[in-house]
């Protein structure tokens, strides 16, 4: 059982940028190819900007040309949640962090086989943390996931 618990409204309205607030409690979309992570090609993990929870690995982030990260998948799925999105008269599956409920993205079937998905992931819901500072941020147990 997780020992976070989420700040209140105020709270994050304080500690996160306004964009980082808008895509992760609002359910808001940054612009494509004009964020932080679109073409980041480092080693790391991508974790929660909310609760650092690890959600991806630079192992699973692909070229998708969007605009916008993408992964085949999440660390492990168990850190996500799903719904559907019927937002602007499209069908999509909106992907949240399980532990701050934070809005992600969405997640397509249009991926690299095998799996066929993309996780197109809002760069401002993320903090990019990479290989070489993971030990010295606690996410020591979390490199086996980039290598």
């Amino acid at each position: 059982m997780s020992k976070f618990q989420k700040p209140s409204p105020e709270e994050l309205k304080q500690r996160l940028t306004d964009m980082q607030y808008h895509v992760t409690q609002e359910d808001g979309t940054e612009p494509p190819f004009q964020n932080a992570y679109w073409n980041e090609t480092r080693p790391g993990i991508y974790v929660d900007i909310v609760s650092g929870e690890p959600l991806y690995s630079s192992a699973d982030k692909f070229a998708s040309s969007c605009g916008w990260p993408s992964f085949t998948k999440a660390i492990d799925d168990e850190l996500l949640t799903t719904r559907k999105d019927l937002k602007f008269g499209m069908i999509r599956t909106e992907i949240r962090s399980a532990t701050a409920d934070s809005h992600l993205g969405h997640v397509f079937d249009d991926g690299p086989l095998p799996l066929g998905t993309r996780h197109c992931v809002n760069s401002a819901a993320v903090e990019f943390i990479p290989l070489e500072e993971m030990a010295e941020r606690g996410y020591s147990d979390w490199i086996k996931y980039v290598k």
